[in-house]
């Protein structure tokens, strides 16, 4: 867990201390689809640092979310695909996207095209349709949310 855990006895802000940094959710949004390589994570995310995606990158994979390919030794370069541990998190993005296009749909950045953000919703899903995450039993118990 992360030295600035928001509260380690919440799932949903430990889930935070990993996935809520700026930018993250949008990788996770772009790789759905399948396999990207760097250089295309980052032209599909205009204003984000190549230092930064290669820091989220990195915190993903460690987290188990992302898995690293190289394609190149020499200069070393690398495409990156979803972990079925990370296209679980693809039915949240959805959801996320989903609620932007009912609530914000008139107060989204004028720069922003809908039908762009429509593409990417729409690509999110098609791949969670393609290939539902498979729920294993891994001796895990299941949790109640009722009281």
């Amino acid at each position: 867990m992360a030295k600035n855990s928001l509260d380690a006895s919440c799932p949903v802000a430990r889930t935070l201390d990993i996935v809520g940094a700026r930018w993250t959710l949008l990788i996770i949004r772009d790789l759905l689809p399948g396999t990207m390589r760097f250089q295309d994570l980052q032209a599909g995310l205009p204003g984000m640092a190549p230092n930064v995606l290669s820091d989220r990158l990195k915190t993903l994979e460690a987290h188990g979310l992302v898995r690293r390919e190289f394609y190149s030794d020499h200069p070393p370069r690398a495409a990156y695909t979803l972990t079925d541990r990370g296209r679980e998190l693809g039915v949240i993005v959805l959801a996320l996207g989903r609620w932007g296009m009912r609530h914000l749909g008139g107060r989204l950045n004028r720069g922003l095209q809908h039908d762009e953000a429509f593409r990417h919703l729409q690509q999110a899903a098609d791949a969670i349709a393609r290939r539902p995450v498979q729920r294993t039993k891994s001796g895990a118990k299941a949790v109640s949310l009722k009281n």
